[in-house]
């Protein structure tokens, strides 16, 4: 008789806790597949795990990501990137990277699950669906009334990019990028950078430096 299949062990990474938390909570309801072992931002995987999920919220993109750092100087055996970013190119770069998988945040929960799996059993997953704004997940902002995208704007603007960074980070067109800072601005009720920075300080937009271990870590 076949034994059950060991639950994949994964680190989460994301330099805001709070994004962290909301994929934590998509993932709850699949214990029995997922162990969740450890939450990083901006620090290395130090419990071994099976895979390291790289939410690419607000930072490197497959491109500039430190991956080999993750696979090298982490404790994950492999690196999947979960973006809402799925250019090809960006997909194709992941996996030149090292990347054993790249995962749009348009798959569902028990997709991701799926994939999770079948990348820690060895095959290389790549999905591309496209990304709606109620798949889940959480951001800082989300309270505030700012969509993900939004959100992701004024973390970067709050980390101090520039426009023309921005557009680099997030593979979005100028014009896009001026429209989302629009929209966010009046959302939030500011005018201009400044009062931009200083509302994103105060609500939560500086990335975090935390290690913390999962609900399902050995320690």
């Amino acid at each position: 008789m076949a034994e059950d299949p060991q639950p994949v062990r994964v680190a989460l990474l994301n330099d805001y806790d709070i994004v962290i938390q909301g994929l934590a909570r998509m993932l709850e309801p699949y214990r029995g597949r997922v162990h969740l072992v450890e939450f990083d931002s901006r620090l290395p995987v130090v419990r071994p795990v099976d895979v390291a999920l790289y939410d690419t919220f607000a930072q490197d993109q497959a491109d500039r990501a430190g991956l080999q750092d993750l696979l090298e100087r982490g404790a994950a055996d492999k690196v999947v990137l979960y973006s809402w970013n799925t250019h090809e190119a960006l997909v194709e770069a992941a996996l030149r990277r090292g990347a054993s998988g790249y995962l749009s945040k348009g798959m569902s929960a028990d997709e991701l699950v799926l994939a999770l799996e079948k990348v820690a059993a060895g095959e290389r997953v790549t999905d591309r669906t496209a990304y709606r704004e109620d798949d889940g997940g959480d951001w800082p902002g989300r309270s505030e009334g700012l969509s993900a995208r939004e959100a992701e704007i004024v973390a970067l603007i709050t980390q101090g990019l520039t426009n023309d960074d921005i557009t680099k980070r997030t593979y979005l067109s100028i014009n896009s990028v001026k429209s989302y800072i629009r929209s966010a601005y009046r959302k939030i009720g500011v005018t201009r950078r400044p009062q931009a920075v200083l509302w994103g300080v105060r609500h939560g937009f500086e990335p975090d430096t935390l290690r913390r271990p999962g609900p399902d870590a050995d320690d």
